[in-house]
């Protein structure tokens, strides 16, 4: 079993907290890898050196799985760091120094004015209250995704029919799909939907504490 850190906003945390979110998708990021209208693909390494094979051919998903660097359904689990914060009494501390028995709030759930708000890319292990176990991964285009998967990245159906965030943000009145585009979009930038990434689908579940 290997376990690896990934990163969520407020709005996903909350979504992984109210069972409404169960699967990311994140943009698939090999070095130097071009593919063109046939699917036919080059590259020349994966990022940090993790895949040796070079040349060209059509592009076979299923031949990238076992590179997925969110692990591997059948043991592998994700920790989830998020926006968080220490008592006053450590504002003066690094990550690495706080105690572990410290009292951690965390931003996504708790309106706290006042506290030393660090970033989520700085939350060590002990601090994370939540871990995920994979339970599938594949690669697909971004705009691959069905209405159902669009519902399990967090989109739910709004009282009036439509489609959204549970704070109903990133409203469309008929279609998930267009609500997880506003959210992609959102997070990636404009144009990132239209440039269609390939992208890397993993599926998980919220481990019981």
């Amino acid at each position: 079993m290997k376990e690896k850190p990934i990163l969520f906003s407020g709005p996903m945390i909350r979504a992984i907290l109210a069972n409404t979110k169960t699967q990311t998708r994140r943009i698939f990021k090999p070095d130097r890898m071009t593919w063109d209208a046939n699917g036919r693909y080059t590259t020349h390494a994966m990022r940090g050196g993790e895949l040796s094979i070079t040349g060209s051919g059509p592009f076979k998903p299923s031949s990238w799985l076992h590179y997925c660097p969110y692990g591997q359904p059948g043991g592998d689990r994700l920790y989830v760091r998020e926006t968080w914060a220490a008592p006053h009494a450590y504002d003066h501390l690094p990550p690495r120094l706080i105690p572990q028995d410290a009292r951690i709030h965390y931003a996504a759930t708790e309106d706290r004015g006042g506290l030393l708000w660090r970033p989520s890319i700085h939350m060590p292990r002990w601090a994370s209250r939540i871990t995920l176990e994979v339970t599938g991964v594949r690669v697909e285009t971004l705009q691959d995704i069905s209405e159902a998967d669009a519902l399990a990245e967090g989109i739910v159906r709004q009282p009036d029919g439509g489609y959204g965030l549970g704070d109903t943000t990133h409203y469309h009145f008929t279609n998930p799909r267009y609500s997880y585009f506003s959210l992609w979009e959102a997070i990636n930038g404009e144009g990132s939907v239209d440039a269609n990434p390939f992208v890397w689908c993993v599926s998980f579940s919220r481990v019981t504490p």
